[in-house]
């Protein structure tokens, strides 16, 4: 490891904030070096980029449940802003009360991602944008009905005249999907405890998030949870007891991905529960001691996953302030 060079000041601090016992300074900013803290907008494509009025008009398609078949459906039906934008039951449901086969992931940060899905199989948002509209156990509805269903209100077609101003018929599929990325790009969640705690905020974490840190650092956990998102985007195997979803093997076929899925990020990881790829665990105390046992090979004791557990805590950000929009 490469010690980070801390402010005069920074290394101060700390020395003075995690005396009585705590690791020198020097020896904190190695560990501080395996994270980075969050910025505050992801990567921003070139052929996608990032205006007021697309802004508006994403927000405005991600609270709609027009184009769902039922009239009822919405992104934000599973992506509750009130529920870490994501849903807290096991299993998302959709058109019809259908249960689909997997959890759902936060929207939170995705733009941070390299790939959408458990199984990765959208690149980016704008590929993820447009598949739970189509797909009939989500939203149930054809791209055709839903833009017909758009084109129907003035508003929609002045909004997105004014997001597409280049655009001479602005209401069409690949439109809303950019739309709708570019306003999940501004659902991020920065300035928690941790992104403090790196910026020289030494009072940010307490003494056991801290100690959880270190430890995320040791056992190995930041090998696959890195990065300012803390996941590393790839896949990894892993299976669940009773569960047959092979994962990212349906997507590529190739066996080396059978039961592998993409490393979810542990960003705000405190409130986007239950965990996993099928919802199947309800409390971080249990998932963190599931992946030490099939990812690391050991059991965490009782004091080491109360730190782990802190630290997890100290990852929950500032959540986005946004207005549910007014509806035609």
């Amino acid at each position: 490891m490469t010690p980070r060079t801390l402010p005069g000041f920074y290394a101060s601090a700390l020395v003075l904030a995690l005396s009585a016992g705590a690791v020198q300074s020097d020896t904190l900013a190695d560990y501080m070096d395996f994270f980075e803290p969050l910025p505050h907008l992801p990567p921003i494509p070139a052929d996608n980029t990032m205006t007021p009025e697309k802004i508006e008009l994403g927000k405005m398609l991600f609270f709609e449940p027009r184009i769902s078949a039922s009239g009822v459906i919405s992104c934000a039906t599973c992506h509750n802003p009130a529920l870490g934008w994501s849903d807290r039951i096991p299993r998302a449901v959709g058109h019809g009360g259908q249960v689909g086969e997997r959890n759902t992931p936060t929207v939170l940060n995705s733009g941070f991602l390299e790939s959408q899905f458990w199984d990765g199989r959208e690149p980016d948002l704008e590929g993820q944008a447009l598949g739970p509209i189509q797909a009939d156990i989500e939203m149930n509805m054809t791209l055709a009905e839903a833009i017909e269903r758009l084109k129907a209100f003035e508003i929609y077609r002045q909004h997105f005249a004014e997001a597409f101003p280049d655009d001479p018929d602005p209401i069409n599929p690949g439109n809303v999907a950019l739309a709708i990325a570019t306003f999940e790009r501004t659902l991020n969640t920065p300035n928690s405890p941790l992104d403090r705690f790196l910026r020289g905020d030494v009072q940010a974490m307490t003494g056991r998030q801290v100690e959880g840190m270190k430890l995320f650092v040791d056992a190995g956990c930041v090998a696959c949870h890195g990065g300012p998102a803390l996941t590393d985007s790839n896949f990894h195997r892993f299976e669940l007891p009773g569960s047959r979803d092979e994962g990212r093997f349906l997507v590529t076929g190739d066996e080396a991905d059978r039961f592998a899925f993409r490393t979810p990020t542990l960003r705000n990881v405190a409130v986007t529960y239950p965990y996993f790829n099928n919802g199947s665990v309800d409390n971080l105390h249990d998932a963190v001691q599931l992946m030490g046992q099939q990812m690391l090979g050991q059991d965490f004791t009782e004091e080491e996953l109360d730190s782990l557990v802190d630290f997890m805590h100290a990852l929950t950000g500032e959540m986005p302030r946004v207005e549910i929009p007014a509806l035609p």
